[in-house]
Parts: C-alpha cells; structure tokens; sequence
C-alpha cells in the first residue's frame, strides 16, 4: 500500500515539474533540449497539447 502511494506522490510531482517546465519553454527560459530526461516524455505531451510542437527541439 505505502508503495502504491509513493508512486502516485511522484507520479503527481512528475506533472507539476513537467507544467513548470512548459512555462519556462515558453517564456524562453528554457529548451526542450535542457529538460531532464525523466519529464521529456510528459512536456512533450503537454507542448503537443497546448499546439506548440514547434518548440520540441533537440
């Protein structure tokens, strides 16, 4: 049980760290190059929503 809600603590904490990552893209602060590899897959999915796969570089 107490795995099962470490999980979802760092599931969730995954998603806030991927949000902010997007907003730093945004704003310029940041490239999708320099995000670590743990949430590439999560800020992708989030640019993607948002219709800004433009800023999806390597």
């Amino acid at each position: 049980m107490l795995w099962r809600i470490m999980l979802w603590l760092n599931r969730k904490e995954v998603e806030n760290m991927a949000v902010i990552y997007v907003a730093l893209i945004v704003k310029g602060k940041r490239t999708y190059a320099s995000v670590p590899a743990v949430l590439k897959e999560k800020v992708k999915e989030i640019l993607i929503d948002l219709e800004l796969e433009d800023l999806i570089t390597e």
